[in-house]
């Protein structure tokens, strides 16, 4: 409040009433710039960072993932020592940005590493992307699910996110990889609006999850819900509603879907 008494000084980040830390893939820009859209300046993010061996320098990936290194990044010690690190800072909340992982260990799996992972928490809540997502789809009401994988996401491991949510208890009615080339800079608002488009008028779903914390997404659900009667979610926004939830002060957030409502 000091800095807006006589007009001097300019916002500084400083008094943002929340801080919410983020674990990423080593090259993901992507969590913390949808995270900072939405945040809108009530919240202050704060990244931490897991080498993942299937990006490169700049953000590079293959066209189709591989499973072994999707599976290994949440093994000991590096995600840990990650967490450890970024607990140290004085936090609200903890967001685990990563969604093919979660695919590969299931809803069980998911409960264990936020278990194996409190002793460096230093008490700061945690939640992983697919734990907010299932928690987001009951608040919902969520009936039939569209699920939409990144398109560096094969039609096995979009199988697997499948079984994730039905383990869940969540109806998939649709899965697959997204119909646009694949690599981080080829997902814009427009192709991803209209492959949402696409997959909504084919199919009887009530919510669609735009699965992969790096699929650019955010910009778009606005506009999905309000074209087409759908609740639309995505891997950032979910990720970021369950740690807001975990935290003191709740700022509110509008433009980014029913969730927040």
């Amino acid at each position: 409040m000091e800095a807006k008494l006589d007009g001097k000084w300019k916002a500084d980040g400083w008094s943002a009433p929340t801080r919410i830390g983020v674990i990423v893939p080593h090259a993901d820009v992507g969590p913390e710039a949808e995270f900072g859209a939405m945040a809108d300046g009530d919240v202050s993010i704060h990244g931490g960072r897991v080498h993942f061996s299937a990006m490169r320098a700049g953000g590079v990936m293959d066209e189709k993932i591989a499973h072994q290194p999707v599976e290994a990044f949440t093994a000991p010690p590096h995600l840990d020592e990650a967490v450890e690190s970024l607990a140290t800072s004085p936090l609200d909340a903890i967001g685990l940005a990563f969604t093919s992982s979660a695919y590969k260990h299931g809803p069980d799996g998911e409960a264990a590493l936020i278990e194996r992972l409190k002793p460096v928490l230093r008490n700061i809540p945690a939640t992983t992307t697919c734990l907010a997502a299932a928690k987001a789809f009951k608040q919902l009401g969520t009936k039939r699910l569209a699920l939409i994988n990144p398109p560096w996401f094969d039609d096995a491991l979009s199988r697997e996110g499948a079984d994730y949510f039905e383990k869940a208890g969540i109806s998939v009615a649709y899965h697959g990889p997204c119909g646009l080339p694949s690599g981080q800079p080829h997902i814009t608002p427009a192709g991803l609006y209209d492959w949402v488009a696409k997959v909504v008028k084919e199919n009887d779903v009530d919510t669609v999850f735009v699965a992969g914390n790096g699929q650019r997404a955010v910009g778009i659900i606005d506009a999905v819900e309000k074209d087409f009667n759908v609740a639309m979610t995505s891997a950032n926004q979910v990720l970021f509603w369950d740690t807001l939830s975990k935290c003191r002060e709740k700022p509110v957030v509008t433009g980014y879907g029913r969730l927040f409502g």
